[in-house]
C-alpha cells in the first residue's frame, strides 16, 4: 500500500505534570485515534497501524509515563517533576490530558493489554473526549485482589509471595535485569504471540532498549505490585461510549472465554475473535486490526 508523507509518523514530546511524554502522530484529517501500548510497550507496538489508520485518520500513539521514551519517575504519590503513582488513574488522566492539550479535542482510545484499561478510565475520567473505546485483549487483571479467591490453591498464595520477595530491591532489580536480556524477551514474546513470525529482531530491540533507562527496573516493579486499582468491568459499568472487544482466540494470558463475560455490559456493541492470534492482535495481524478499527470509527 502507498502511503502519503503525511501518514508518516512524526515524533514530538509533551510536557506533562512536569514530565516528558514522548509521542508519535500521523495523519491531517479525519476523527482522531489514540493508541495505547500496553505493560512494557511502548508507542513502537504501533508501528504496523499508525501509517495506515492514518490515510483516513489522526492518529496519536502515546508512551505512557513510565514507558518508552517517556519520563520514569520515581514511583510514589504524584510530585510533579520528581515522582509519580503508576495507576490506572494516573495513566488515564495522562490520556484525559493529551486529548485535550494535544489533540483538541475527543478521540477513539484504542488499546492493548493494559492499555485498554487506560483506555477505559481515561473515558470514565473525562467522557467528553472520548468518542469510542476498541480493546484489544483487555488485560482481564487476574492477579487482582479481588480475583485471587477464584484462583487454584497454588496461584492464590504464589503470586503475593512473589510479589513479595521482588519488593526486596535488590532482589527485585536483578530479577528485572535477568529479564531483561533478548533470549528472554523473545521467549516470552513467542510464547504470547499466535503468529510467531511477527516476533522479529527488530521488536525485541524496541521492547529492550527502554528496559535500560534509569528508572525502568522501578516502574517494573512498582506494577508488578500493583493488586488494586479498577477491573475492567468496574470501568465497562460506568462508562458512557460505545465499546468494542478484539480478541485472539489464541491468547494465552487473557483467556477468550473468560472475556466474552464482558460482553455482558450494555456499552460493548460487539465482541471480534482473530482466529490465529494471539495477546498482541495490532502487531500479529496488523492488516485486520486497522480495518476492524476504521469500520468501527466509520459507522459511530
Amino acid at each position: 500500500m502507498v502511503t502519503s508523507r503525511a501518514s508518516q509518523p512524526q515524533s514530538a514530546t509533551w510536557e506533562w505534570q512536569g514530565f516528558s511524554i514522548q509521542y508519535q502522530s500521523a495523519g491531517t484529517t479525519g476523527p482522531a485515534v489514540i493508541l495505547i501500548h500496553g505493560f512494557g510497550a511502548s508507542s513502537g507496538h504501533w508501528r504496523k497501524n499508525i501509517a495506515e489508520l492514518a490515510q483516513d485518520h489522526r492518529v496519536y500513539a502515546v508512551d505512557l509515563i513510565g514507558f518508552g521514551q517517556s519520563s520514569k519517575p520515581t514511583p510514589g504519590t504524584l510530585t510533579p517533576g520528581q515522582s509519580i503513582a503508576y495507576e490506572f488513574e494516573t495513566w488515564g488522566q495522562q490520556i484525559a490530558d493529551f486529548c485535550q492539550e494535544v489533540v483538541g479535542g475527543a478521540a477513539c482510545l484504542v488499546g492493548n493489554s493494559i492499555g485498554s484499561i487506560v483506555a477505559l478510565q481515561a473515558a470514565v475520567l473525562a467522557p467528553q473526549l472520548a468518542t469510542s473505546v476498541v480493546m484489544l485483549d483487555c488485560s482481564l487483571r487476574l492477579l487482582h485482589d479481588r480475583k485471587r479467591t477464584g484462583l487454584p490453591w497454588y496461584r492464590k498464595f504464589s503470586a503475593p509471595l512473589f510479589q513479595s520477595v521482588l519488593s526486596v530491591k535488590p532482589i527485585g532489580h536483578f530479577f528485572f535485569h535477568r529479564l531483561a536480556r533478548p533470549r528472554t524477551v523473545r521467549q516470552i514474546l513467542e510464547q504470547a504471540y499466535g503468529i510467531t513470525e511477527a516476533v522479529t529482531d527488530e521488536l525485541v530491540d524496541m521492547l529492550i532498549q527502554p528496559a535500560s533507562e534509569p528508572g525502568a527496573a522501578d516502574v517494573f516493579l512498582a506494577f508488578i505490585n500493583y493488586s488494586q486499582g479498577p477491573l475492567p468491568e468496574d470501568l465497562l459499568a460506568e462508562i458512557a461510549c460505545p465499546v468494542l472487544c478484539v480478541w485472539g482466540a489464541d491468547d494465552p494470558w487473557e483467556p477468550v472465554d473468560l472475556a466474552r463475560e464482558l460482553t455482558q455490559f450494555p456499552m460493548v456493541e460487539d465482541f471480534i475473535v482473530l482466529d490465529g492470534v494471539g495477546h498482541c492482535p495490532q502487531d500479529e495481524d496488523p492488516h485486520q486490526v486497522n480495518q476492524i478499527v476504521s469500520n468501527w470509527i466509520a459507522t459511530r
